[in-house]
Parts: structure tokens; sequence; C-alpha cells
């Protein structure tokens, strides 16, 4: 799909919402922790997850594996109510600022991000 000059400097320059999904039409989101700012995952958003979280307040994703939506926490109770949403300048990714009520990952980790690499080893962080 091409965009002309003016569509790009309306997304990038612009007050409207124009969300750029790419053509598996997705949206990379990042979800950081509201209190300590750190990451607690990244996932992806369609236009049915951004419309689902936008209208209930909980984060909402788009299952690559199941190829279905699914609500962050709807089997664990570890929802993400979000606090705010920001967008990146071309439109194509978001943050996602979350009050977490549990571990974010399924290992029960409070972040997916819970090893660093050192090398060819992975050290867990501490949490």
């Amino acid at each position: 799909m091409v965009h002309s000059k003016n569509d790009k400097l309306k997304r990038e320059s612009g007050s409207n919402f124009m969300p750029k999904f790419d053509e598996k039409g997705l949206l990379t989101a990042v979800v950081i922790d509201g209190k300590s700012r750190s990451v607690l995952m990244v996932a992806f958003m369609d236009k049915e997850a951004l419309a689902a979280t936008r209208a209930t307040g909980l984060a909402h994703f788009h299952s690559r594996s199941r190829n279905r939506l699914w609500c962050k926490g709807e089997s664990s109770g570890n929802v993400l109510k979000v606090e705010a949403i920001a967008v990146d300048c071309d439109q194509d990714a978001l943050v996602l600022t979350c009050s977490p009520a549990g571990p974010t990952c399924h290992t029960g980790s409070n972040s997916c991000f819970y090893r660093q690499l050192e090398g060819q080893d992975l050290i867990p962080l501490s949490n």
C-alpha cells in the first residue's frame, strides 16, 4: 500500500490517531509497569485488540499462536489495567503503561524479561 507524503505528515505530526498496522494487521505493543516503569512484556495488537483495550481499559492482544483475541489474564486473573497508551512517531508501535494485577509472565515472573544475556548464558534478574 502506497501512502502519500500528506498521509505521512499527518501520521507523524498530526493530532489524529492513525494506527499503522503491518501487512499482517498488527502493531507492536510494549507493556510497562506504571509504578516501576520496568518492561513487563511485548505483544501484538490488531484492530480488534486495540478496540477492546480502549473500550474496557484492560490490555487485550492478538495471540499469533492461537490466532485470536485474548485479554491478558483471562485465565490467570493477572489482568493489566491500562493507565495510558503512548504512540510512537509513525504510529506502528504502542507503549501501554499498566497496573498489573499479579505476575505478568506465564512463568510466574513479574516480567517476561527476567533474564539477562551475558556472553552465551542467560542470567536470572532479581524481580
